[in-house]
């Protein structure tokens, strides 16, 4: 699989401004370096930074074989460790942990960026690789595509690609907010009886992102504790759209232009992506052109239309075409954004895809 993270020839879909302040610090991005066509090289700090999250940090308790095996890799990141040294360790969640991270070592290693080691996974599918280093690598690859971009809107419609996000419906908005952080204020809620007797969706507690405080998204980006208003009709849909151009243009060197739209009004359509594995299902009937159950129609958070690029990356039958995206949430209020199917979702050439 080839992608524009090779050669990038192409201007982005974006302005930029290369003294845009710093964000989303937490992808690691400051430990890669970035070669001359604007993909991220692995270097060994990147890989140590690994080596020191505490499923890889040897307990007191550790067998000397996983001291040792730790102690080389800090040593030498990118040394080569046969698998019979692997199975020497005495504790079985540590040989899995060290197999697992040198597996995705490997993979990274193996590709010139890191956006050709991510669009790799997509062709050959992830294999070993766990789903939360497929998450980091989806969030340092983001920060690249989105560097220099000052749009808070657009960069906090981006958190949706690597951060899954609880959706609620509160007086006429879809409120997007990261789960995690969601999570933890509806602990503090539980445990506080003030906070309980004011009543309301935990998330109208939070604050939402808007222009007046956008300003301020760089510095508290890291923190995911800003509302996304998917219905504002400035801000919401169009920024996704927007997020999701960026996003298709630095993997593929193109992009489709996604326009939100409220319905499709019989609009005859050659292709069409799910953003997610509850559209897949709801994409499916509607290609069918089957009616869609009030349920299901409930889980639909956003509609958008694109055509398909005259582009040798297109399939050349499918280009010109026209197509629609669908983003949905799943029946616990879940929405969980598929960046790959951005790319793996178009109907790209064989020698491209």
């Amino acid at each position: 699989m080839t992608g524009a993270a090779e050669g990038m020839a192409e201007a982005p879909a974006e302005p930029r401004d290369a003294g845009a302040p710093d964000f989303w610090v937490a992808s690691g991005h400051h430990l890669v370096d970035r070669a001359d066509h604007g993909g991220l090289v692995v270097t060994d700090e990147f890989l140590k930074a690994y080596l020191a999250r505490p499923e890889l940090m040897p307990p007191a308790e550790a067998c000397p074989v996983e001291r040792g095996l730790h102690a080389r890799l800090l040593a030498a990141p990118r040394a080569a460790i046969p698998p019979d040294e692997i199975a020497l360790i005495a504790d079985a969640d540590a040989r899995e942990n060290f197999g697992l991270f040198l597996a995705f070592r490997d993979h990274l290693l193996a590709h010139a960026t890191l956006e050709a080691a991510y669009l790799a996974l997509l062709r050959g599918g992830m294999g070993r690789i766990p789903p939360l280093f497929v998450q980091h690598l989806t969030h340092l690859v983001a920060r690249n595509a989105f560097d220099g971009i000052r749009d808070a809107h657009v960069l906090r419609a981006a958190e949706c690609f690597f951060r899954p996000q609880r959706v609620t419906v509160h007086e006429g908005s879809l409120l997007l907010a990261d789960e995690e952080a969601i999570a933890l204020h509806e602990h503090d809620r539980q445990h506080s009886p003030l906070l309980n007797m004011l009543g309301g969706p935990a998330v109208t507690e939070l604050e939402v992102l808007k222009p007046a405080n956008a300003g301020g998204y760089a510095a508290r980006s890291d923190a995911h504790d800003l509302v996304f208003d998917l219905t504002d009709p400035e801000h919401g849909r169009p920024a996704l759209a927007r997020a999701m151009a960026i996003w298709t243009r630095h993997l593929l060197g193109f992009t489709p232009e996604f326009r939100p739209v409220e319905g499709f009004e019989n609009a005859r359509f050659t292709w069409f992506l799910a953003l997610d594995a509850e559209a897949t299902a709801i994409g499916n009937r509607l290609w069918r052109g089957e009616a869609l159950a009030e349920e299901a129609r409930a889980r639909v958070l956003a509609l958008f239309t694109f055509t398909l690029p005259d582009h040798p990356r297109i399939l050349s039958a499918q280009r010109g075409g026209q197509g629609f995206a669908i983003l949905a949430m799943d029946p616990d209020r879940l929405m969980r954004i598929k960046p790959q199917n951005l790319v793996a979702g178009l109907p790209l050439a064989p020698d491209q895809g």
